[in-house]
């Protein structure tokens, strides 16, 4: 047994002797080190390779779009219109026209990840009043706005690739601090501003203009707009009858000035009443030269100067501020509190209400708004009683104001039914509303002017399809400094569209009446211009 041990334990201990040597003699495996601090690797392996694309493309959409919002717009003239033109990254394409403050017009003029933006900025006074100077210049109008519209689209097409050749090259290089790759973003930018152009020339329909969509007023209004197609088809009527309505007056200061009977002192104060404007932006060129002929002192207007009273169409009021006269107002049923308050913040704007009283020019008026608000549908329409319920709180405020010591020469309202409450408190009042010129004396001694539109209707003249076109019509009151009675009035027609005359009427109230008292039989010195076409 001992034997079979000492074998066994040999036995087991050469076998424990080889197998220690060959594992000796097998090679080890090298380990290389590692860095901690060291993320390549593992980065490279997290992106995939097609991200660098897409963020090539990034920075040249941005760097594209930041180059066209900060320099790539042109402004150009275009006829008597200043405007301005940029280029607007769009998947939709085709042209937006901003006509502030009425709102836009959109055309499916191209498709093309790229938007063609118009804004009217203003009408150049003397270019228009070139063309008030020479209307046979509108003959070849047409001519000169195609002219014109070339050259600005020329224009914007070589700023346009300036500014996303530089936008995208200089966000290039912020964010690849190469050159090459900057160059790069530029070069593709420029490629894909050169292909929107391409697909924009190949989609181009330039019978969209006969079908735009409206936005802003406009949609709110559309009875204003009409009919598109024969908005667009009558418009190069509309503005050459407009011209020659603009040319004729200014030549009505020098026709009114033989009339013959009254001559203005210049101690008579000159009062241009006009109402009912509506929205309509020719009566500011309108009124302004009515201001400059006839030397007015003071401009009272007997509301609805608006149409539906929102914000928006505040803008429409900032022609005021030129007109180059103290601006009396009153609150008619399409103004809203809205456009009481933005008027009350204009430096040469007077407004009455609630029979407040203001001098100006010698003159003290006084007024009150219209109870009503009539585009407001939730606004209960209240009607005659509410009309009546001015008229005769703001007599009592006249009464209270002449026993003061301090009477009203004359007083505004806008609805006649109130004016009508105001008699025997007051030698004037004067109202609007009814889109008509009445005067009349009532039974206890005021005398009562209902002025016309002086925006013709408002924009609806553009579309009338029925009857003839509403005039458009303002007064010149002259007034006694001294006395503060009404000494003549000149009432001042102009043609609607079509329409191409001018007419001037003086009137004299009865000298026994002196503007009181019973209706007097009006003397009349009446002097009336009416050009033929070819004016």
């Amino acid at each position: 047994m001992a034997r079979v041990r000492a074998a066994l334990a040999r036995l087991r201990n050469r076998l424990r002797n080889r197998l220690r040597n060959r594992l000796r003699s097998r090679p080890r495996p090298r380990v290389r080190p590692t860095r901690p601090t060291d993320t390549t690797g593992l980065r490279a392996a997290a992106v995939p390779p097609w991200s660098h694309g897409l963020g090539l493309i990034a920075v040249v959409v941005t760097g594209a779009w930041l180059g066209l919002l900060i320099a790539g717009g042109v402004r150009t003239s275009i006829g008597p219109v200043d405007t301005r033109m940029a280029l607007r990254p769009d998947l939709r394409g085709g042209t937006r026209i901003d006509i502030a403050p009425l709102g836009a017009l959109h055309l499916d003029s191209h498709t093309a990840p790229v938007r063609l933006d118009v804004s009217v900025d203003r009408l150049d006074p003397v270019r228009s009043r070139a063309l008030v100077e020479h209307p046979e210049r509108l003959a070849g109008l047409q001519d000169e706005v195609a002219r014109d519209v070339a050259a600005g689209t020329a224009e914007l097409v070589l700023r346009s690739g300036a500014a996303v050749l530089g936008g995208a090259s200089a966000l290039g290089l912020a964010v690849y601090r190469r050159p090459r790759r900057a160059l790069a973003a530029g070069g593709l930018a420029l490629t894909l501003l050169a292909l929107s152009g391409a697909v924009a020339t190949v989609t181009w329909n330039p019978r969209s203009v006969l079908e735009p969509r409206f936005s802003g007023l406009l949609t709110g209004a559309p009875s204003l707009v009409g009919d598109a197609r024969s908005i667009v088809s009558d418009f190069d009527v509309y503005q050459r009858e407009l011209a020659r309505l603009v040319t004729n007056a200014t030549r009505l200061y020098e026709a009114a000035s033989s009339l013959p009977t009254y001559r203005p002192s210049p101690l008579t104060a000159r009062v241009l009443h006009v109402s009912d404007i509506h929205l309509n932006p020719a009566a500011w060129h309108v009124i302004g030269t009515l201001v400059e002929q006839y030397r007015i002192d003071v401009i009272v207007d007997s509301g609805d100067t608006m149409d539906h009273g929102t914000a928006a169409e505040n803008g429409f009021l900032d022609p005021i501020a030129d007109l180059g006269a103290p601006y009396v107002w009153v609150r008619g049923n399409h103004d809203s509190a809205t456009t009481q308050a933005y008027l009350e913040r204009m430096d040469n704007v007077r407004v009455l209400d609630h029979g407040r009283a203001v001098t100006v020019a010698g003159l003290r008026i006084a007024g009150s708004g219209d109870p009503r608000f009539t585009p407001d549908r939730s606004t209960p329409a209240l009607g005659e009683p509410a009309e009546r319920m001015t008229g005769i709180r703001l007599a009592s405020a006249l009464r209270d104001q002449t026993r003061a010591g301090t009477p009203a020469d004359l007083a505004v309202v806008h609805d006649p039914i109130a004016a009508r409450e105001t008699d025997g408190t007051v030698p004037l009042v004067l109202a609007g509303h009814v889109h008509r010129r009445v005067n009349e004396v009532l039974p206890h001694g005021t005398r009562l002017r209902t002025e016309g539109s002086t925006g013709g209707g408002g924009l609806r003249a553009l579309q009338n399809r029925s009857g003839e076109p509403e005039r458009i019509r303002a007064s010149v009151l002259y007034l006694d400094r001294g006395t503060r009675r009404l000494q003549a009035w000149d009432e001042i027609t102009l043609g609607g569209l079509g329409l191409a005359t001018a007419e001037v009427s003086r009137r004299l109230p009865d000298t026994a009446d002196d503007g009181r008292g019973a209706p007097p039989g009006d003397r009349r010195a009446d002097r009336r211009e009416t050009p033929g076409k070819d004016r």
